[in-house]
């Protein structure tokens, strides 16, 4: 199965999520251009490239984080927001937007849509949303993306302060793609129990 991206971050997660059920195949050479208005669009957009390519099932994922306070900003334009290029300048732009906001208005969330398009060229899609709080600065050193300022109450840290096993648990990106691997371990069994059926049918 081929999963469609070029985030070397998104490759390590989503492997260590549902490598065990699937044989990842990275995606190489550029991706089409996310020109999408959603989550969905932008995640489809990349698996059917993926599969147009390679001819084998795919995987992508479109996911963003949604700042109650700037009206769902970023959102879908998460990767390229304002034009800015690190995910540093990202993050601390979202925190000089937020500057003096109290916490109880500083709410946000991480959402992300898993599509998969099958070996029939159909697409499926998987939900996952992590909700939380931006934080006042940058804390922690793991994950990537706006992961420093995104603060989690349940744990009370940020998700670059959790170690990779702990945040598979619990991010938007981690439930979207188990939601896909309980999908797709209940098709499995589906396709053999129908093929068990017709064995029976032949004896």
């Amino acid at each position: 199965m081929v999963l469609a991206t070029g985030n070397l971050g998104k490759v390590r997660e989503i492997s260590q999520l549902i490598g065990d059920v699937v044989e990842l195949i990275p995606y190489e050479g550029a991706l089409p251009e996310e020109t999408g208005t959603t989550y969905a669009e932008n995640a489809y957009i990349k698996a059917k490239a993926a599969f147009d390519k390679y001819n084998l099932p795919s995987l992508a994922d479109d996911s963003g984080l949604e700042v109650d306070f700037l009206g769902g900003q970023p959102g879908v334009h998460s990767n390229r927001f304002m034009g800015l290029k690190s995910d540093q300048e990202k993050y601390m732009r979202i925190l000089e937007l937020l500057e003096g906001v109290p916490w109880q208005k500083r709410t946000a969330r991480f959402r992300c849509l898993v599509c998969y398009v099958d070996r029939t060229g159909a697409a499926h899609y998987f939900e996952g949303v992590a909700e939380g709080y931006i934080a006042t600065e940058p804390a922690g050193e793991g994950g990537f993306g706006y992961d420093p300022v995104f603060y989690y109450p349940p744990l009370q840290k940020t998700f670059a302060q959790l170690p990779a096993q702990v945040k598979n648990q619990i991010s938007h990106r981690s439930q979207a793609f188990l939601r896909f691997k309980e999908y797709y371990l209940s098709t499995i069994e589906s396709m053999r129990t129908t093929r068990r059926g017709g064995e029976d049918k032949n004896e």
